[in-house]
């Protein structure tokens, strides 16, 4: 792990930011950052020939990075000299160089340090963190290659695709834009705008843009057109990984899940017919003609599971149907986009979960998050409530920012409309007060305890709602505050969804080293992700401070095991994405003292009913929808076995991860069962 020295990293900075505060030329450029229309920050690149000068910073829902950057290129294009100095998204400090001299090239990210031989080899560093910038200088390295590859640093080869080019314009605001997509790099493609002068115009994502400044009036079009750049790659991907067939589909030798007894059945064949289950029936019975047949091999067959703190996009819809995440719970997004998405999945345009939303309502703050709808009057949070309650909306989710003083009207009027009520404690409250105004769920266990170590002028709409939990190293669960809150949870059925998976990663990941929620994976992801997954999220100036936030993490653990242990509802989500680190948070609910068929349980039977949905979802039965997925061995026994999926069928809809994986640069963790066809 390198060095946090502070004294260094402050020079560094003031190296950096003197550099930006005197021009070497008069070409520098402004980009805006803008998150759903909103202007949250800038990007500045200050260029002289090949040396060049950046400052990216910008701030959405109280946090965001904030770097400088010092950059030398060679002749070719190709990075020499780069310092990053600065924070990431949620404050962990940042000092990544590269260096090549002496024929040797040396580099230092958050994952540890690494050289190669710089004059036999020189490939183009790939920077962990930073400005987006780095991506129009790798895409022009890129484009001097007749085959539009390079090898680059730290591993790994990078590819360019020209997409298209196209003239946006908007409010007498226009331009000639043209889109290249990086490729090799990380699970999703990196996109990259030029101008006509082959200058970097920005980049887009169908939430937030990065445009040059001037510009802003185009920057929902860019967003579509990004959202329209990604909805046709899966699209192309569905087509090829879907397998829809308009006759049964047998899966046979396997043995069920059954969540009412927690085991397994002895060997079975199911049968599905469109999107229904048509029948279970005892393993060898009849196979009649026409009949696709999936041999599962004596494998399990579990019910599809329940990611229940998603904020979903089609960039991870597909992966959690690869990990047998067949339904998610949105937890808050933007309605039109998600509206969107929702309508493309079921229409099998594209692959995603089935999809139960909530009503994502914030107030308006300096610190306001752009994920759902901002409301600045008790009456404007009134109107979102009946308008959500209009729109089949499972429930309304509260925010930061919203009043803590109109939650309780809030909560009745969607009570009267038939919705839950769920949330983050409103700034300058308690999870006891949203708990006495009728809250039906507390979302994030750091929401559901700081109210037991914060001062009652501590501002929770900022990173402090994360750094403040190293507080918990000092707190009993025996402290008379933390037994109240306990007692009127249980009391009065309050569910909790805690997100374990997150806090661990906040709490516990270790500059250099594997994040604990990644070391099951981490091999099989792209050289990029594995990066990611090896940097701290909460940055620490000492080992005691490190040490306190993993205290921190095992007073949260002790505070949900007794949670479990009093017989309250905890529910499973990551609030990462779901998938992968979706069974990391199963993992850690085991460790709450369940067993690994209660876990099972908890992510499918017990979700579908707290949801309304066991009618149709939650076990494996005939007329149910087909939602489920087959691993090898037996996951009552060992949990973990629930990565090795074989197959996945969604809404009847069969899916092989070994054909999935592959689109994103995932090594696949297990094969396909065979499969025939009866004529």
């Amino acid at each position: 792990m390198f060095s946090k020295n502070q004294k260094f990293r402050q020079l560094l900075t003031a190296i950096c930011l003197l550099m930006l505060a005197t021009p070497l030329s008069a070409d520098q450029v402004t980009y805006r950052v803008l998150v759903a229309g909103e202007d949250t920050g800038h990007l500045i690149v200050d260029r002289s020939e090949r040396q060049f000068f950046i400052d990216f910073d910008y701030k959405q829902n109280g946090r965001g990075p904030t770097f400088t950057e010092s950059l030398e290129l060679d002749e070719r294009g190709f990075p020499v000299n780069w310092k990053i100095v600065g924070t990431t998204t949620f404050g962990s400090p940042v000092e990544e160089y590269f260096q090549a001299n002496d024929d040797v090239a040396r580099w230092r990210d958050a994952s540890g340090p690494g050289d190669a031989n710089y004059k036999s080899d020189p490939d183009f560093y790939v920077n962990q963190n930073g400005s987006s910038y780095a991506n129009a200088l790798l895409v022009r390295a890129l484009l001097q290659n007749p085959d539009g590859k390079i090898p680059v640093y730290p591993s790994g080869e990078a590819s360019v695709v020209k997409r298209w080019t196209r003239r946006v314009e908007s409010g007498g605001v226009k331009a000639d834009v043209t889109a290249y997509q990086i490729l090799g790099l990380d699970t999703d493609p990196r996109l990259v705008f030029f101008d006509e002068e082959g200058e970097y115009f920005g980049t887009a994502s169908p939430r937030a843009a990065i445009v040059r400044q001037g510009f802003e009036a185009i920057e929902q079009q860019l967003r579509g057109l990004a959202e329209a750049l990604s909805t046709d790659r899966f699209v192309d991907i569905q087509a090829e990984v879907a397998h829809q067939f308009d006759r049964p589909v047998r899966i046979r030798n396997v043995r069920i899940f059954d969540p009412e007894r927690q085991s397994l059945t002895t060997q079975r064949d199911v049968v599905i017919y469109g999107e229904r289950i048509a029948s279970v029936q005892p393993a060898g019975s009849t196979v009649t003609a026409g009949e696709v047949v999936i041999d599962g091999e004596g494998g399990a067959l579990v019910s599809g599971m329940y990611e229940m703190h998603g904020h979903l996009g089609q960039d991870n819809a597909l992966l959690n149907i690869a990990a047998g995440v067949t339904s998610v719970r949105d937890m808050g997004n933007q309605n039109a986009v998600l509206e969107d998405l929702m309508e493309r999945i079921n229409t099998g345009l594209l692959a995603g979960p089935r999809i139960t939303r909530s009503c994502f309502i914030e107030g308006e703050s300096p610190f306001s998050a752009s994920s759902g709808e901002t409301v600045a009057t008790l009456e404007e949070a009134l109107e979102m409530v009946r308008w959500c309650g209009s729109r089949d909306f499972h429930q309304i989710k509260l925010y930061n920012s919203m009043k803590p003083e109109w939650a309780e009207t809030l909560v009745d009027e969607a009570h009267a409309l038939g919705m839950r009520v769920a949330g983050h404690v409103p700034a300058f409250s308690t999870a006891d007060a949203m708990i006495e105004v009728g809250f039906d769920e507390i979302t994030h266990a750091n929401q559901l305890m700081l109210g037991w170590v914060l001062a009652p002028e501590e501002d929770t709409r900022t990173l402090f709602r994360f750094t403040a939990m190293k507080r918990f190293q000092n707190l009993s669960i025996q402290d008379d505050a933390v037994q109240k809150t306990l007692e009127d949870l249980i009391a009065l059925g309050i569910v909790h969804d805690p997100t374990i998976a997150i806090h661990e990663y906040g709490l516990t990941a270790i500059d250099g080293e594997v994040a604990p929620m990644a070391r099951a994976v981490i091999d099989h992801l792209p050289t990029n992700e594995q990066r990611s997954l090896k940097q701290e999220m909460f940055g620490t100036e000492s080992e005691q401070e490190r040490a306190d936030y993993i205290a921190a993490f095992e007073f949260i653990m002790a505070v949900l095991s007794e949670i479990h242990r009093r017989g309250g509802l905890l529910v499973p989500g990551t609030d990462l994405g779901g998938s992968f680190f979706y069974h990391r948070e199963l993992e850690l609910f085991q460790q709450l003292g369940m067993t690994p068929a209660e876990v099972l349980k908890r992510a499918s039977w017990d979700m579908a009913e707290y949801l309304g949905q066991s009618e149709d979802l939650g076990s494996i039965a005939k007329g149910k929808y087909a939602d489920f997925f087959l691993v090898e061995g037996d996951p009552t026994d060992q949990l973990d076995v629930i990565r090795q999926i074989r197959m996945v069928a969604s809404n009847g809809v069969i899916y092989f991860p070994e054909e999935i994986y592959p689109h994103f640069g995932i090594k696949p963790f297990a094969t396909s069962p065979p499969v025939t066809q009866i004529d």
